[in-house]
């Protein structure tokens, strides 16, 4: 069985890009995946400084999130554009996570491990522009990205008073993300 670590690039409370991890999970787990979703909020760690991780090593809660990372298979990540990338604190934990603590390898977090990627606004473009950034970090890095990506375009037409995702089309699109994600997986594993 697959485990799939879920995280979002915001923490915004009632975040498009959180709404849109949760149906993807969803989908993941019922393509037989174990996911654990976790919030960058829980994972607070200062701007990666070279000079700091010499002196000091890896914060407490970067390698914590690291560890997380290399328990799992592979990740189910929705990220908001922010000027037409990713915003930092999704950078800032993706850049922690490539660091080695004395004796372990450097990428851990990231060689073998698959992704499916997403993005959320209501805007027109969905965050499209974030996934052609997200995918090219996280590819050379090691990790390989599903190509069905997913890019929600005005999201805020598709939520519910609850702002959950309640649009059966988007659901569904989601829903085959996550089980995509966990298939790929599965047939890395296997191979």
């Amino acid at each position: 069985m697959p485990k799939l670590l879920a995280f979002c690039g915001s923490t915004r409370r009632q975040s498009f890009n959180q709404a849109i991890l949760n149906v993807a999970v969803q989908g993941a787990e019922e393509a037989g995946a174990q996911v654990t979703v976790v919030s960058l909020a829980d994972y607070a760690m200062p701007i990666f400084n070279q000079d700091e991780e010499a002196e000091q090593g890896i914060p407490e809660r970067a390698q914590a999130f690291k560890e997380l990372m290399v328990s799992h298979d592979g990740f189910l990540i929705a990220s908001p554009e922010y000027n037409s990338s990713y915003p930092a604190l999704l950078k800032n934990a993706l850049d922690w996570a490539s660091r080695a603590a004395e004796g372990e390898p450097m990428m851990q977090a990231y060689r073998g491990k698959t992704a499916g990627i997403m993005a959320a606004s209501a805007g027109g473009l969905g965050g499209l522009r974030v996934l052609v950034a997200l995918r090219m970090l996280l590819e050379n890095v090691g990790v390989l990205v599903h190509p069905n990506q997913k890019a929600i375009a005005k999201v805020d037409t598709l939520l519910n008073e609850r702002g959950e995702i309640d649009n059966e089309k988007t659901i569904k699109q989601l829903k085959k993300l996550g089980a995509d994600t966990t298939k790929l997986c599965a047939s890395i594993q296997a191979g």
